[in-house]
């Protein structure tokens, strides 16, 4: 944290799971030990009036427990939201999401954590990323990540494609009427 902000940043993100074995394998410890250990980010960001975003991974599925239950993503969205975090950036880490499960999903997150503090981070490994993105607009989230030609991708999620393409979200964007 401290080197961040040395190094002039104006925002600061923690990175969590919805996956025992996802967070596991990524930070090395147990959802329950990311959320104590995110306490120590938070309070040093409130102390320095640096606002953080928060990073749900595996929010749809997950490469090594499979499907997730909305409830333990609500869960863990709602512990990080009530820790601090401005918004929660619900992620379908290895693109398996479906419109169904992305309702589903943002239905039961959406009771623990207002809409207007969400987003979604939709990865487009079955080419469901635009299909998912327009549910969660229809249910009021405003907010969404993407990537220019579709880049990233993660370590642990073997075989997932990149975030959504910026320029694919853009025009479907610009075909629904809505500009940015």
């Amino acid at each position: 944290f401290y080197l961040q902000v040395a190094a002039g940043a104006k925002e600061v993100s923690i990175f969590g799971a919805a996956s025992e074995l996802f967070t596991q394998k990524n930070i090395n410890c147990s959802i329950e030990e990311s959320l104590e250990r995110f306490e120590e980010v938070m309070k040093a960001a409130r102390e320095a009036n640096i606002p953080v975003r928060g990073y749900v991974s595996c929010v749809l599925g997950c490469p090594y427990e499979g499907k997730i239950s909305a409830a333990k993503v609500a869960e863990v969205s709602k512990k990080m939201y009530s820790m601090g975090c401005y918004e929660i950036s619900l992620g379908d880490t290895i693109g398996v999401g479906t419109p169904g499960s992305m309702k589903e999903m943002l239905t039961v997150v959406m009771k623990e954590v207002p809409v207007g503090a969400l987003a979604v981070h939709c990865h487009d490994t079955y080419g469901q990323a635009l299909a998912n993105i327009l549910v969660a607009l229809q249910m009021g989230v405003s907010v969404v990540d993407a990537s220019v030609a579709g880049l990233g991708g993660c370590p642990y999620a073997q075989g997932a494609s990149g975030n959504v393409a910026t320029e694919d979200l853009v025009y479907m964007l610009n075909g629904l009427g809505i500009h940015t």
